[in-house]
C-alpha cells in the first residue's frame, strides 16, 4: 500500500510539471487528471477494507421478492449490473447456481465472484433493492415497484468448515432452463439439504452431475459458515443488528426511473441521477460511501472522535 501512495505520489508530481508545459486548458491533461482520480479511489478503497474476511472471494445471491414476472426481471437487472461491475474492476466469476424465470428474469441466481478484495467490495450490497419505473410489461404502463434481496457471503476454505457426510441429504433432478435438450433427459442438477439446519444449496449449470455436487457444496459450505457465524453474534448480542441491516422489506438503495431519475442509497444517503450508469455497473461510488460511512460509525462507537 505505502508503494502505492509512493507511485501516486510521483505521477501528482509529473502531472503538475505537465501543466506547466501543456497549460491547464489542455485535452491531454483532463484526461491525466482522471486517471489519477481514479487512482485516488482504487486507493482509498482499498485503505477502507481492512477487515479479516475483505481480501476474500465471495458468492453473490439475488433473489427477486413478491411481485412474479416483474421482480423477476428486476432480479435481472441487478445481476447485469454486478457482472458489468466486475468487468470493470478486472475480476473474474463463475455462475454457480442460476434459475431462470419462464417469461422474463430469474428466480435466483449465485455468482463466485473471485479476485483481490472481492468480499470486501461486494459486502456493501447485501440487502433489499428497490425498484419504481413504468413497467414494460404492463399493457397499461402502469408505475411499479419491485424488490430484489442480495446476499453476499465471503468464500470460506473447506478447512474452516467440517461436513459430515452423514449429515447431508443429496438429491439429484434433471435441470431447467436454457443448456440443450441434454438437461431435461439426465439428472444432472443436484439439492443438498444440510439435515441440522435444513440449509439447502443447488446447482445445475454443469453437465456433470459431480461438478454441479462441488459447486453446491461451495455453496453450502459458505452458507453454513454464515449460519454459525450468526449464531456467535446472537451470543455476543449483535445478530439483531445484522438482522435488520438484511431484513426483508428494509431496502437499503432504491433506483427510480420514474416520475424521476434518481439512485439513493437509504443508509448514506449517497445519490446521483445518473441511472443508467449505475444499471451499467458504474456503483463504486456508492462502494466507497458505504465503507466510509461504517468506518465513521466504528471510529465514533470506539472514541474516534475524541481528541488526546
Amino acid at each position: 500500500m505505502l508503494s502505492a501512495f509512493s507511485d501516486l505520489e510521483k505521477e501528482v508530481k509529473d502531472l503538475i510539471e505537465l501543466t506547466e508545459i501543456v497549460g491547464e486548458d489542455s485535452p491531454e491533461l483532463e484526461g491525466e487528471i482522471k486517471k489519477i482520480e481514479k487512482r485516488i479511489n482504487d486507493l482509498e478503497l482499498k485503505s477502507l477494507l481492512q477487515e479479516e474476511d475483505d481480501a476474500k472471494n465471495c458468492l453473490l445471491t439475488i433473489h427477486p421478492g413478491a411481485g412474479g414476472l416483474e421482480s423477476c426481471d428486476w432480479a435481472n437487472m441487478l445481476l447485469r449490473m454486478y457482472l458489468k461491475f466486475i468487468e470493470k474492476k478486472g475480476f473474474s466469476y463463475k455462475v454457480l447456481n442460476i434459475r431462470p424465470n419462464e417469461g422474463a428474469g430469474i428466480k435466483e441466481a449465485t455468482i463466485e465472484i473471485i479476485g483481490e478484495n472481492a468480499y470486501g467490495y461486494f459486502k456493501s450490497e447485501t440487502g433489499v433493492h428497490r425498484l419504481v419505473r413504468i413497467s414494460p410489461f404492463d399493457a397499461n404502463a402502469r408505475r411499479h415497484t419491485s424488490f430484489a434481496s442480495v446476499f453476499v457471503l465471503p468464500e470460506i476454505p473447506e478447512v474452516e468448515i467440517k461436513i459430515d457426510e452423514k449429515d447431508l441429504k443429496i438429491e439429484t433432478f434433471r435441470a431447467s432452463g436454457h443448456g440443450g435438450q441434454h438437461v431435461n433427459k439426465v439428472a444432472t442438477a443436484v439439492r443438498i439439504t444440510h439435515i441440522p439446519t435444513g440449509i439447502t444449496a443447488s446447482s445445475q449449470e454443469e453437465r456433470s452431475q459431480y461438478l454441479n455436487k462441488m459447486n453446491a457444496l461451495k455453496i453450502l459450505r459458505a452458507r453454513l459458515y454464515n449460519y454459525y457465524q450468526e449464531e456467535e453474534k446472537k451470543r455476543l448480542k449483535k445478530y439483531e443488528e445484522k438482522k435488520t441491516d438484511i431484513a426483508w422489506g428494509h431496502q437499503i438503495r432504491s433506483y427510480v426511473l420514474f416520475p424521476y431519475r434518481l439512485v439513493k442509497d437509504h443508509r448514506t444517503n449517497y445519490e446521483t441521477h445518473k441511472v443508467e450508469e449505475v444499471l451499467d455497473g458504474e456503483i463504486e461510488e456508492f462502494i466507497l460511501a458505504y465503507l466510509k460511512n461504517q468506518l465513521a460509525k466504528g471510529e465514533k462507537s470506539d472514541g474516534g472522535d475524541r481528541k488526546d
